[in-house]
This record gives C-alpha cells, sequence and structure tokens, in this order.
C-alpha cells in the first residue's frame, strides 16, 4: 500500500473536511484487526485513520439503544455498558484485539452468538457516513433519512470501506445474561452434527452451538440461577454422558482457532447448516472452526489450497472470503463472482462514482 498522507479526524466534522478537501483515493482505518482481509489495499493518496473518533454519543437504557462513534473499540463500549446491564449482543473473536465497531461491521464479523441475536447487520439500527463528495448521509436510528432509498446500515454491512466513511453507529442493546453455561463433548464433526441437531430440535435454546477441530462440541445457554442448573441438566442428558462444563472459559480456544495461525491461510466460509459438515470436511483444514446452527465456518488451509477452496464452496452454493493470508502468499481473496454481482457495481457506481473508496477491496470483481 502506497499512501502519501494520514489524516486523522476526531469528530464528524473532520471526517467530512478531509474527505471532501483531499482529492484521489482514500482509505479506512481503524484498530488493524482486520487489516489484511478481503482484497489486498491498492494505491491511495490519504488514509483516514479513525483511531481517534471515538466514544458514546448517545445511550438511552430505557429504549436499550446506544449511538457511538465508529472508532470507538466495541470491547471498550462493552466495560461501559455493563454499568446498566446492557451489552451489544456480538462476541466475534477480534473484539479481544481491540476492534472497533466500524471495523466489525465494515468487514460483516461475527461470533457463535450470532445463532441468537444476528449479526451487526441486525443489531445496528442507524448509521451516519459520509460520501465520496464529502455529503454527510444518516439512514435509520435517530434521524431516518435513506439515501437515494437505500438502506445504508445494510449495504454497510461487509463493504470493507469502499462505499463511504463510516463515521456514527447506533446500536440495538440486550440485557447481560444473569448466568451463562457452556457444555463441551467430544465428537467428530458428524457426530457433533447429529447432537447439535438434537440440541436445534428441542426446547434448549443454545445461544451458540459451535464445533472445533480439536473435536469438541460446544453449546452455550443463558438463563437465570435458579432456571440454568435444570437446563444444563436436561441437555447433557440430550448430549451424552461425556458432556462437561469444563473450568476455565473454553471459548478461548474457539478464538484461536477463528483467528488462525500465521502460517495458514485463513478463509471465513458460509453455507447453508446442513451442508456445512460435509463442507468443512471435504476441504479437509489444518484447523476449523463451525457454526452448526449458523452455517458459518473458519478453516485454516495451505495459502496453495484457497482457490480450489472457493471454488468448492461455490459449488454448494456458499460464500467464502479471505480473512488472512502468510506475508507473501499468493491467495485470491474471493472466489467466483456472486450472482448479484452487477447490483453490486451498480450500488459502488451510485454512492462512489470515481472509486475514491478502498480500491482493490473486492479485485477482482470491481
Amino acid at each position: 500500500m502506497t499512501t502519501t498522507t494520514t489524516l486523522r479526524p476526531t469528530d464528524l466534522a473532520e471526517v467530512r473536511d478531509a474527505v471532501r478537501d483531499t482529492p484521489g483515493r482514500l482509505a479506512v482505518a481503524g484498530a488493524g484487526t482486520a487489516a489484511g482481509w478481503a482484497g489486498e489495499l491498492g494505491a491511495v493518496d490519504a488514509v483516514l485513520d479513525l483511531a481517534g473518533l471515538t466514544g458514546v454519543i448517545t445511550h438511552n437504557p430505557g429504549d436499550m439503544t446506544v449511538s457511538a462513534h465508529a472508532g470507538t473499540p466495541l470491547r471498550a463500549l462493552t466495560e461501559e455498558l455493563a454499568e446498566h446491564g446492557q451489552h451489544v449482543s456480538l462476541d466475534a473473536a477480534r473484539i479481544a484485539d481491540g476492534a472497533t465497531l466500524g471495523g466489525l461491521l465494515a468487514t460483516a464479523d461475527s461470533g457463535p452468538s450470532s445463532l441468537v441475536y444476528g449479526t451487526l447487520r441486525d443489531l445496528v439500527i442507524g448509521v451516519t457516513v459520509v460520501l465520496a463528495d464529502g455529503t454527510v448521509a444518516r439512514s435509520g436510528g435517530h434521524v431516518i433519512k435513506n439515501v437515494a432509498g437505500y438502506d445504508l446500515a445494510k449495504l454497510l454491512h461487509g463493504s470493507y470501506g469502499t462505499l463511504g466513511v463510516l463515521a456514527e453507529v447506533v446500536l440495538r442493546l440486550h440485557p447481560v445474561p444473569k448466568r451463562t453455561a457452556t457444555l463441551v463433548v467430544d465428537a467428530p464433526l458428524a457426530r457433533a452434527a447429529e447432537l447439535a441437531a438434537r440440541v436445534l430440535e428441542g426446547p434448549f435454546e443454545p445461544v451458540a452451538l459451535e464445533w472445533t477441530s480439536d473435536g469438541r462440541l460446544l453449546v452455550r445457554i443463558e438463563g437465570t440461577d435458579e432456571a440454568l442448573p435444570a437446563r444444563v441438566a436436561r441437555l447433557q442428558e440430550v448430549l451424552g454422558a461425556g458432556a462437561t462444563t469444563p473450568e476455565g472459559d473454553p471459548w478461548t480456544r474457539h478464538a484461536e482457532l477463528t483467528r488462525g495461525a500465521p502460517d495458514a491461510a485463513v478463509l471465513r466460509i458460509g453455507a447453508r447448516p446442513s451442508l456445512l459438515p460435509a463442507l468443512v470436511s471435504e476441504l479437509a483444514p489444518d484447523a476449523a472452526t463451525a457454526g452448526l446452527g449458523t452455517g458459518v465456518a473458519t478453516v485454516s488451509l495451505p495459502p496453495d489450497a484457497v482457490a480450489d477452496a472457493h471454488t468448492r464452496v461455490h459449488a454448494a452454493g456458499g460464500t467464502s472470503q479471505l480473512r488472512s493470508r502468510p506475508v507473501g502468499a499468493d491467495a485470491p481473496a474471493w472466489g467466483p463472482p456472486p450472482s448479484a454481482l452487477a447490483v453490486l457495481r451498480a450500488v459502488k457506481t451510485a454512492l462512489d462514482p470515481d472509486g475514491r473508496f478502498g480500491p482493490g477491496r473486492f479485485s477482482p470483481w470491481m
């Protein structure tokens, strides 16, 4: 990436002025926790570093909503909201690394609890965005003002900074659960998928249902101090005698596998949950996590296996994107173009007609 200047706005007006007054191509930077994801960023004339664009703007505990600047680390926001017994129901692995609200939305990152709470696409109810000509556009949240009929919050989800500069986010909150429990059972992937199906068919309401390539099925449930022990006991009956509630946090290892090893290429794939176990097995990853209810998996592969993996996922009707690659590795970020490519190009043309934002992120598609 070749750049000539770095701009560090600290409020919306400065973001607007930076976009309006800076000619050429621009990139947006946050905490850097996903800097290597998707397509490699091409040459830009300036970088907008949003590390100083932080903090809560408004918090309405009664309405269970919060608005915050896009550069706010979700970890810091979680600590602030905890005083009110509320949180943003997102548990992506890189939150612990300092990932920001804007970065999480731009990369469409999610975690195991998306099984129940959805992704940020579901949790974000409003955004403020600075478009390529310096226009400040608001969608949803406290001020409902769509731009040319677009739902900006949903368009920005997974856009990798290619449509505009996300400045502010309005989020739907949930109560912090009174108590949580995770049951772990040793099981190969096929067996774990069978057990997961039983859990989903029952009255257990799992918040997360994940398999790891260590050969373990993790089932997380939430509840009250009074009700949770009985629910755990009933769940153990379904999972079998080997199901335990281990000491320590079993999700730490899950997060490690999600991040992947530095010498591996990490691919995020999505498929119908019923097809995911067979697809993950077919890819034969070195390490993996698989959401048996969400249909989302993260697999670590040799870089030279990525192109074939993209093709296999696409043939199964799924989606895939590169999350990280070893330095110097030639691994394609994207597979075959999606059927909605014409729509993606049309949106890009409408919001960023001169192609100012994030060149290369969706290469070779556009």
